[in-house]
């Protein structure tokens, strides 16, 4: 019953902008006839003596106008602009990344992409970025504006340097790297433990997850695995 209290407040509080304006509403043009005076029909309503809806005392108006639009600015808040919204796009790889934005950031979804190509210094550099961990830590709305390109480094889930032949492989919040393995390079997810094989010739990336080739004319190779995120029960 409290509940439904509470949401009729709401609701009133939002359809009228001011406190006169709630009370204005219950006055009937009878009231107005006999009282003479508009001040005395508002004093009467907010009394409970006139009109037909919930009594409301402004102090209890203003806190629940207060409240009403402090919500409606934390909703607006959280439906926080993607960074590839509003960008005319047609790179594909940038294409790529822009239909799995949203997914991997509301966590449904945690890709992991393998990018091959050569650094500002030309050399040839290859790695596996994790891109939820990534969209956290770092703004894309430069790569989505064509600004940078992105790269792999070696602080992401694993990095090579053809010609250095440094190599680098570090966990993030949602993989663990398995290097010592005789199938290759393995990432297990740390919410569901799935594991992510990037192996080229195995049938299948595992459970719940797929392997996406995207084809660029700015990249010598690139590869996407994504992995739709379910709890361990």
């Amino acid at each position: 019953m409290e509940e439904e209290v509470a949401t009729g407040s709401d609701n009133i509080v939002t359809e009228f902008n001011t406190y006169e304006d709630f009370l204005d509403s219950q006055i009937t043009s009878f009231d107005l006839y006999y009282l003479e005076d508009q001040e005395l029909a508002r004093q009467l309503v907010e009394l409970g003596y006139r009109g037909s809806g919930e009594v409301l005392k402004r102090e209890e108006f203003e806190a629940r106008k207060q409240a009403a639009e402090a919500s409606r600015l934390s909703k607006r808040s959280q439906q926080k602009k993607l960074a590839s919204d509003d960008k005319i796009i047609k790179e594909p790889l940038l294409q790529a990344l822009a239909a799995r934005e949203a997914g991997n950031r509301n966590g449904k979804m945690t890709s992991i992409i393998f990018i091959r190509d050569h650094n500002s210094r030309g050399q040839e550099i290859s790695g596996y970025i994790d891109y939820a961990y990534r969209l956290k830590t770092e703004d894309f709305e430069p790569y989505f504006s064509g600004k940078k390109r992105l790269l792999p480094r070696p602080s992401d889930l694993s990095f090579y340097n053809w010609e250095t032949a440094t190599s680098t492989s570090n966990p993030t919040p949602n993989y663990q790297v398995i290097a010592e393995n005789a199938s290759g390079l393995l990432f297990k997810n740390k919410r569901d433990r799935k594991i992510i094989n990037v192996d080229p010739k195995a049938d299948s990336p595992g459970d719940n997850s797929e392997r996406h080739v995207i084809i660029s004319p700015k990249y010598i190779q690139i590869v996407i695995y994504d992995h739709i995120n379910r709890r361990k029960t």
